[in-house]
């Protein structure tokens, strides 16, 4: 069973995991306060997909291998055009905003933070990004995929509308088409 197992982990693709944030929390109880630890990772592959995670437990080591299971179950494909997104958007979450803008190759990732981590493990190298609202590094995050998460992709938008990709998104035609 040992080399089986072996087998998967070597089998399995390399992600771009990135920890985030690392915070000790307290529950009290009737003795006092009992400490944990919360962390938030994010991890995508590179190549237009991206989840984040969240684990808690007493020692460190732990809410990472936690937080990292979770955040590998909740990747998803996001659409991307060459090294950036179709269109501009907003996304939120809980009173997070973060706007996310289509930028011409040679840009750069011009993002802070959570924002930063999110976008670069997706894969995208050129996008304008700006965080509104709530500054919480948790919420930020979760704005940032969904908003990943609610790009349209312009091949099916043109099949959609029934009419070309460079009809419908003219700044893909001009960097990318």
């Amino acid at each position: 069973m040992g080399q089986r197992r072996q087998y998967r982990e070597a089998d399995r693709p390399e992600f771009d995991e990135r920890i985030i944030d690392i915070k000790r929390v307290a529950k009290v109880i009737k003795g006092g306060r009992r400490f944990a630890f919360r962390v938030v990772v994010v991890v995508g592959d590179n190549r237009g997909s991206v989840g984040y995670g969240v684990g808690k437990a007493r020692s460190v080591p732990d809410a990472i291998r936690k937080a990292l299971d979770a955040a590998r179950k909740t990747m998803k494909p996001v659409s991307m055009v060459g090294s950036t997104i179709p269109h501009e958007i907003i996304g939120q979450h809980s009173a997070a905003r973060v706007l996310l803008k289509p930028a011409s190759p040679g840009t750069g990732v011009i993002a802070g933070g959570g924002v930063r981590a999110v976008v670069e493990a997706a894969g995208y190298r050129d996008i304008l990004s700006k965080s509104l609202g709530s500054a919480n590094v948790l919420n930020v995050i979760a704005a940032t995929v969904d908003g990943l998460q609610r790009l349209k992709y312009v091949q099916q938008e043109a099949a959609d509308r029934g009419k070309d990709p460079n009809e419908v998104a003219p700044f893909w035609s001009r960097n990318y088409g």
